[in-house]
């Protein structure tokens, strides 16, 4: 068999466990009302909590930024890539989560795999969530630590690795909102157990920052949590509507992070003129608590109008709403029938979520409005009773 024939043959073979994904092309700015593939959709797969992707101070702040800075960064931040508007973007970050310093970086990905490599290697160990993300798994493992994974927000577990192991150092990785599952960590907790085994503690708030705690400040916020011993990451490619990342921490962490991380030192600066619109889109944050009530509201009207017998509309109090449904080809079924309908909810099956759990993923947005989310439940409601 050739190489060739090897890949279609795999390819074969998760078309027939139903794990094939398929891309969908957009035709119209970020929003709820969309069209997809040439259909006009009400989409509820987007990441775009506040509804700011396509806010109009966004557009304008990005042409100004455009004119003011032009297109790219030229090189990276350590070389000449750094412009006084990343020192603004980073300066003004810190401040909103609460810390010392922050840096910024294009993805939330670069950050996730380059943090623990910076902080642990091989004589130490990493605990990590068995349900985190996809790129903190991936930097744990880029990091030549020890990876012990402990059974989700089981903090009793993670209390006997931390006891038994005899690394010289520790680092405890955590999602603060859990993407697929919409649930959040125990931030409390895990900070105590931290200090108490003297550890690191990292915390991705990919999904928390921009929608929780105070001002939107983010899930650490929302828990009331500091620390010097705690970094936290933050994405600014879901509320804040645009693209990027952050790591925010004490001074001299986030320093050393500087002087160590690969995937900060080897790359491109972000573009100056996304930063100048960063800008723009934290101030929308701080001032979005009516955006966040909505959220909010919509959260309690979907979970009161989805009486399931079948399936489960599993614990959150986020934005991100999922329905377990089990077997990977009734939830591909399921969300085959809902864009039959005209509504976009993705099919989240193996190996983003364990097998035996594949699920709806409802992502919710202040953009949405409340018969958006009636004509969701309503169709939800008939293709249980149908499968």
């Amino acid at each position: 068999m050739s190489l060739l024939e090897h890949l279609r043959g795999e390819l074969a073979d998760r078309e027939s466990r139903a794990l094939i994904r398929r891309r969908r092309t957009l035709e119209t700015p970020c929003g709820p009302h969309a069209v997809v593939d040439g259909r006009e959709m009400l989409s509820f797969c987007s990441n775009d909590y506040l509804g700011l992707a396509a806010h109009p101070a966004l557009a304008a702040a990005i042409a100004e930024g455009v004119a003011r800075w032009g297109g790219g960064s030229g090189a990276s931040h350590l070389v000449s890539g750094h412009y006084s508007v990343h020192e603004r973007l980073e300066a003004r970050l810190a401040n909103f989560t609460g810390c010392e310093r922050a840096l910024v970086f294009s993805t939330g990905y670069m950050v996730n795999m380059g943090v623990a490599a910076a902080l642990v290697g091989r004589g130490d160990a990493i605990f990590a969530d068995r349900l985190n993300h996809a790129s903190l798994v991936d930097g744990a493992l880029l990091s030549r630590a020890e990876h012990h994974r402990y059974a989700h927000g089981d903090t009793e577990a993670l209390a006997r690795l931390l006891t038994n192991s005899t690394a010289r150092r520790k680092l405890i990785i955590t999602d603060s909102v859990f993407s697929m599952d919409g649930d959040i960590a125990p931030l409390t907790e895990l900070l105590a157990l931290a200090e108490a085994h003297d550890a690191w503690l990292l915390v991705d708030d990919a999904h928390g920052f921009g929608v929780l705690g105070p001002q939107g400040r983010g899930a650490l916020a929302a828990a009331g949590l500091a620390h010097w011993r705690l970094l936290v990451v933050g994405t600014l490619g879901k509320a804040a509507g645009l693209s990027g990342a952050f790591v925010a921490g004490h001074a001299d962490v986030v320093e050393w992070l500087m002087q160590t991380m690969r995937t900060y030192i080897f790359t491109t600066g972000s573009p100056p003129a996304l930063a100048h619109a960063l800008l723009t889109a934290i101030d929308l944050i701080e001032h979005g608590d009516a955006l966040r009530a909505r959220l909010v509201a919509h959260q309690q009207q979907l979970r009161g109008a989805l009486p399931l017998r079948r399936w489960q509309l599993m614990p959150s109090s986020t934005p991100i709403q999922p329905i377990k449904i089990g077997d990977n080809a009734a939830a591909l079924g399921a969300a085959t029938a809902l864009w039959d309908a005209g509504q976009w909810v993705p099919a989240i099956r193996p190996p983003t979520v364990p097998p035996g759990t594949a699920r709806l993923r409802i992502s919710l947005s202040a953009a949405h409005t409340p018969d958006d989310i009636t004509r969701l439940t309503d169709n939800l409601l008939r293709i249980e009773a149908l499968q």
